[in-house]
């Protein structure tokens, strides 16, 4: 059974990419957890974005702080498209733009946890970075279908 809500009809299933979207916000208050606890091991004060040259080879906690900072700001720049994608897919493909949004969630939460090692190869541990992209690929592809069903339907 869809509802109304001010004339856009949603399928029931919508319910599943609305809650995968939401998850996204769990990951990214997540990282910034995980930023500002390495950013004071490191002793990094604010407002700087980046440990130093300097301060890395004085200190490990510092590019450690940097590849934490990396992974988020990293995530930062891609979450926009996740999230529009996952909703825009899931107006006409609910299940797999949730699947496609919650697959690319946990690739980002390996990739992060491995990238905050301080050792950058080990953000694709397992494969996270490619299963990641592969995943907002995917949403992209399963979006544009679905603009095109929507525009198919005028």
């Amino acid at each position: 059974m869809a509802s109304a809500l001010s004339g856009i009809v949603l399928p029931k299933e919508f319910a599943y990419p609305a809650a995968a979207a939401v998850s996204t916000f769990y990951l990214l208050v997540w990282q910034s957890i995980r930023v500002g606890a390495a950013r004071k091991r490191a002793g990094i004060d604010y407002p700087q974005v980046y440990a130093e040259q300097a301060q890395v080879a004085a200190k490990k906690e510092a590019y450690v702080f940097n590849c934490t900072q990396r992974a988020h700001q990293n995530t930062l720049e891609v979450v926009p498209i996740v999230i529009g994608s996952t909703l825009i897919a899931g107006l006409t493909y609910p299940i797999a733009a949730a699947s496609l949004c919650g697959s690319w969630l946990l690739s980002r939460i390996v990739y992060s946890i491995g990238y905050s090692t301080g050792d950058p190869k080990k953000r694709n541990i397992g494969g996270a970075a490619v299963i990641g992209s592969l995943s907002m690929i995917g949403l992209i592809g399963t979006s544009t279908a679905a603009v095109v069903s929507l525009i198919r339907a005028l």
